[in-house]
């Protein structure tokens, strides 16, 4: 008998665990078929021969993010290019809310499983191996005879337990050879955020927007990763951690108490996603108590009209008290930060600039700053198509500011700063590395005078690279909102450039030192990782 009577495999992309793939792969086996996820990035070639070697009956891509539907376009092509003739489908966010385009830029697919998807894949697996009709299943949309036939959709799961723990990949190392696994606590999101598509995704289908498990049962879960794939680092993946519930915090206290009965509470750590008027000081001194170490928060702007325009539904003067709380606990934090947004004027410049100084001026965290992408089916993306200012491709779309200078302004910074702010060997991003790194050595060690030593030249660099960042943005603002930048032959800019390159140079080579030198701490520390 063939492989391929049994055999399914699930492309996408799979940095830090791609719970969605994790769930249907973990569902199908216990289906008893045989199912292999494969990451995206691997070169075609490379995944033409795991297919080849499969020889799978269905392929499912997981389009969740909506810039890589070309790459998956091109392997899709490819793959049948090359005989591969089984059943191609497709889930994920984009391959849901927009379906149709899915459809006209993939034509080698077959489906498309919408929403949540264990049920509706199931399904279809079990149909295309029985060789049965699948055409009429819930949840599916299909071409037939060029027409884009859309099915009734399926009800969402109320009950997120009845799944199996998700299947993973062999845990990796996330610091000094501590694993990480990345779970959830739930499903869904109340907010509804102007540039973020999370909402209609949970809104569109039958059920509950926002549902959650258990708090037992998700330590039960972390409980047998930490016991049988050794894993002490847990990333929460939950667009908003259940802080604040209906029952207020009663989650979160059962979570934690679940965690000490268990004895679990100085054993891990674990990261989670929340809003900073979320940001509590008793529920937050309980959670750093049971390991919590480090928070993302969705910032997104430093000024109460921003928030307002963003649907934020929040002030700036929560967002400071949630920040001054994390500082008090000590507790790390990232955030999100639309330093650029389709309506930023250099007046809104300089007011979230004074802001990321505001939060960043002490060193405490990497300033980080990004322009708002309009999202398919937000209401940013509305409003810009609306009003003619949406540019580009499905998938790339983007948008001019008010100003002509300010795209300029825009434009050369993120030039300047696209090393330091986006690439993964750049200071940022090798800043909240160094910074993870000393959360976790100074949970798992006794921090003493050389970790405390580490801890504060890290800070130190940390603000004096983000107060010269923040700095040189204000400066460059003056010289593009005057005009200044349209005389003496750009020299001016050549010279800001030069500077910039060479202080990130600067800075990293500081970040970098202090990074290996904890990395030589803990290798003194070794015997205690083994065993504490």
């Amino acid at each position: 008998m063939k492989s391929r009577l049994q055999s399914v495999i699930l492309i996408g992309f799979e940095e830090y665990n791609n719970l969605g793939m994790g769930y249907l792969s973990a569902v199908i086996q216990k289906e008893g078929i045989k199912i292999q996820t494969v990451d995206l990035r691997k070169e075609n070639d490379e995944i033409l021969k795991i297919v080849k070697k499969t020889d799978p009956f269905i392929i499912g891509f997981s389009v969740i993010f909506q810039y890589h539907i070309y790459q998956f376009r091109n392997l899709a092509g490819f793959l049948r290019k090359n005989g591969i003739n089984c059943h191609f489908t497709a889930g994920g966010y984009f391959a849901s809310l927009r379906y149709k385009d899915l459809f006209k830029f993939i034509p080698s697919l077959d489906s498309s499983v919408r929403f949540e998807g264990e049920y509706t894949f199931l399904e279809l697996v079990r149909s295309v191996k029985s060789g049965s009709d699948w055409r009429k299943i819930k949840g599916l949309a299909y071409r037939n005879n060029g027409e884009i036939i859309t099915n009734s959709l399926r009800p969402l799961e109320k009950d997120l337990d009845k799944f199996p723990y998700p299947f993973r990949v062999s845990p990796t190392e996330y610091a000094f050879d501590r694993k990480f696994a990345a779970v959830i606590a739930g499903r869904g999101c109340v907010h509804n955020c102007a540039y973020c598509n999370t909402r209609e995704f949970y809104r569109l289908p039958p059920g509950p927007v926002k549902r959650l498990r258990r708090p037992e049962r998700v330590v039960d879960e972390m409980k047998y990763l930490f016991k049988y794939q050794d894993c002490s680092v847990f990333l929460f993946q939950d667009d908003d951690f259940p802080v604040v519930s209906k029952n207020r915090s009663e989650w979160i206290s059962t979570f934690c108490n679940e965690l000490i009965r268990k004895k679990l509470h100085k054993k891990i750590i674990w990261k989670i996603n929340c809003r900073p008027d979320e940001v509590n000081e008793d529920i937050f001194g309980l959670m750093k108590s049971c390991g919590l170490f480090l928070v993302f928060m969705g910032i997104e702007d430093g000024t109460d009209e921003g928030l307002k325009s963003l649907n934020r539904k929040m002030t700036i003067a929560r967002s400071l008290d949630g920040i001054r709380i994390l500082k008090k606990l000590k507790i790390g934090f990232d955030y999100g930060f639309m330093l650029f947004q389709p309506q930023t004027t250099y007046k809104t410049l300089h007011k979230n600039i004074l802001f990321l100084k505001q939060i960043c001026g002490d060193g405490y965290t990497p300033v980080t700053y990004l322009k708002l992408i309009p999202y398919f089916n937000t209401r940013v993306e509305s409003d810009l198509r609306k009003d003619g200012r949406l540019k580009g491709r499905p998938g790339f779309y983007d948008y001019d500011f008010p100003e002509t200078s300010m795209n300029d302004y825009y434009n050369f910074v993120k030039k300047c700063f696209m090393k330091w702010q986006l690439e993964p060997e750049g200071l940022a991003n090798i800043s909240k590395w160094t910074r993870n790194y000393l959360l976790v050595f100074k949970r798992f060690c006794d921090a003493g005078n050389e970790y405390q030593s580490l801890e504060k030249e890290f800070k130190k660099i940390t603000r004096e690279s983000n107060l010269f960042l923040i700095g040189i943005m204000e400066e460059l603002a003056g010289i593009f909102e005057s005009g200044q930048y349209h005389t003496d032959d750009q020299k001016i800019l050549k010279k800001y450039a030069n500077t910039i390159r060479l202080k990130h140079k600067h800075y990293l080579k500081l970040i970098t030192d202090s990074l290996q030198e904890l990395i030589n701490l803990a290798d003194d520390f070794s015997p205690l990782w083994l065993f504490s």
